[in-house]
């Protein structure tokens, strides 16, 4: 595996990548230069320098993983890299700690003009009555955000005698009780908040959230912190507020634009304004750079992923019981298609028996890989199969039922092209065995393997034997073989898994045999089978 890492990485992360990949260092490169690198990597590691841009994940044809060492993204075009099936990884733990010891550190600063007071000494003045502060005791903290870095935000800022408010539509009252946090509207919130705290991704419906009709509903006297994302707040508004004293004061640790040469906040005395240091501690910069290389390499090896932003993450005893069965969605999906080809307008699976109670999100994204792998141009993978399937206009439709007869758990595959159709069902016996039960209304217990003959015919006797005959004179071992039936008499399947690739040549012979009806070879990838 080749990954480059194009910003700089701690060490740590970097030795950990070289154990099990080729990593080439290259920072500070330009687009041009990156465009031209990136086609030859498997994965591209980069900080908040870095822009990856539609043209280089368009020059990235080897490009499966993109990583963040650090939690925003927006320096990456995250669409198009879902688009491309490739996997967008963060490390939203890694600096926690860091990001709100430094939102408390600007808490304070503001609060007792610290940085004004010190530069006041340092040119020889000593006017103390000049820098009258505050007490954070008894005041509101106004939390817009309550992740991981609010949540830590709002412990701490408990523990200094602060009422903690919150604004967070993803976030249930319960919860943020439990964590000692009132949940307000936003405009109540910045109505009582004497010190509001923004801990929120940049996305579009997050920019200049804060613009001038929102800061003009905070208390006169409020003070305003961001160590969250530039572009959160206007900030022409913010610097029209400060200017007519509508609030006290600002602390920014992320701007609009970084660095932010010409802009006029920066010659505010009450505005405090540091380079982005909020993941700026050794043990931050530790911790990102591990995370980040060891998720990307799990992606590499395609293994499930906690800290993926384009792939649904699922907590590890959640992947625990989903595990067995996304090799058997594949298969269903791989069998199907392999099987009877052609278009697909609806897709309708049903969930019966104990996987009911399961996340059916991630079983139906393993079946469209299934589906689509060797159909469509490209990857297909985690990332970008939903993708494929809305863009191919495929209506999908899922059924979860307690009920089933026979089995533990049954997965029906259904898939139609306006009027025509077929179906299939698997399920995994008590050991994980995969087992296909039936194929339209053939009842059979197939076992899949890599390479696989499937017959229709009519039930009589001479068949097995004339298969058989042209298959050993073909110099074709058969390893096992299923038999099936329908309800109707007469009408039967038949299933035999040999050991090698079955020539065009060879199916033909079996196709002109006066005892088949249909005769169809089937190749499953070997990874799916022994996932």
């Amino acid at each position: 595996m080749k990954i480059l890492v194009s910003d700089p990485l701690s060490p740590e992360g970097v030795a950990l990548l070289q154990q099990q990949a080729r990593v080439d260092i290259r920072t500070g490169l330009a687009q041009e230069q990156l465009i031209e690198l990136i086609g030859d990597y498997d994965a591209l590691i980069v900080r908040s320098s870095t822009r990856v841009t539609a043209p280089v994940i368009e020059a990235g044809k080897q490009l499966k993983v993109i990583g963040r060492a650090g939690v925003g993204v927006d320096n990456i075009d995250v669409p198009k890299a879902t688009e491309k099936g490739i996997v967008v990884i963060n490390a939203p733990e890694g600096n926690t700690i860091s990001a709100a010891e430094h939102t408390l550190a600007l808490l304070t600063a503001l609060a007792r003009h610290i940085p004004a007071a010190s530069w006041s000494v340092k040119q020889k003045k000593w006017k103390r009555e000049a820098y009258l502060g505050v007490e954070l005791n008894r005041k509101n903290l106004g939390l817009i955000g309550l992740g991981r870095i609010g949540s830590e935000v709002a412990r701490r800022g408990r523990a200094l005698g602060m009422k903690v408010l919150g604004y967070d539509p993803y976030i249930s009252a319960e919860h943020a009780e439990k964590s000692g946090v009132e949940m307000l509207p936003l405009p109540a919130l910045l109505q009582q908040a004497d010190f509001v705290s923004l801990h929120l991704p940049l996305n579009p419906a997050t920019r200049h959230l804060l613009g001038a009709a929102e800061i003009s509903l905070m208390k006169p006297g409020a003070r305003l912190i961001n160590c969250a994302r530039g572009g959160l707040v206007d900030e022409a508004a913010l610097y029209r507020a400060l200017v007519e004293g509508k609030i006290a004061g600002a602390a920014l640790d992320v701007m609009e634009k970084e660095p932010p040469s010409d802009n006029p906040l920066v010659d505010l005395e009450n505005v405090i304004i540091t380079p982005h240091l909020g993941a700026s501690t050794r043990e931050a910069q530790v911790n990102v750079a591990v995370q980040v290389a060891e998720q990307v390499l799990k992606a590499l090896r395609g293994e499930p992923n906690v800290s993926a932003v384009n792939v649904p993450v699922l907590m590890p005893e959640t992947m625990a019981g989903l595990r067995p069965f996304l090799p058997l969605m594949r298969v269903l999906g791989g069998f199907y298609m392999r099987l009877f080809g052609g278009s697909i307008r609806e897709l309708e699976l049903t969930y019966s028996g104990q996987i009911a109670s399961l996340p059916l999100a991630p079983l139906t994204t393993s079946c469209l890989i299934g589906l689509l792998q060797g159909v469509v141009g490209g990857q297909v993978n985690w990332v970008n199969a939903p993708h494929i399937a809305r863009s191919r206009g495929i209506k999908i439709k899922e059924t979860a039922t307690a009920t089933v007869k026979n089995y533990g758990n049954l997965i029906t595959l259904a898939v139609r092209d306006g009027e025509n159709g077929h179906t299939i069902a698997g399920t995994l016996l008590n050991q994980g065995d995969m087992r296909i039960v039936r194929v339209d209304n053939y009842r059979i217990e197939v076992v899949p393997a890599r390479y696989m003959i499937v017959t229709t015919h009519n039930d009589r006797p001479g068949v097995v034997g004339k298969v058989g005959t042209l298959l050993g004179e073909e110099n074709v071992n058969i390893a096992s073989m299923q038999l099936g039936r329908t309800a109707a008499a007469g009408e039967a399947m038949m299933v035999l898994q040999v050991d090698d690739f079955i020539t065009a040549e060879t199916m033909n012979k079996l196709n002109q045999l006066d005892v088949i009806d249909t005769a169809r070879f089937v190749e499953l990838p070997e990874e799916d089978l022994f996932h």
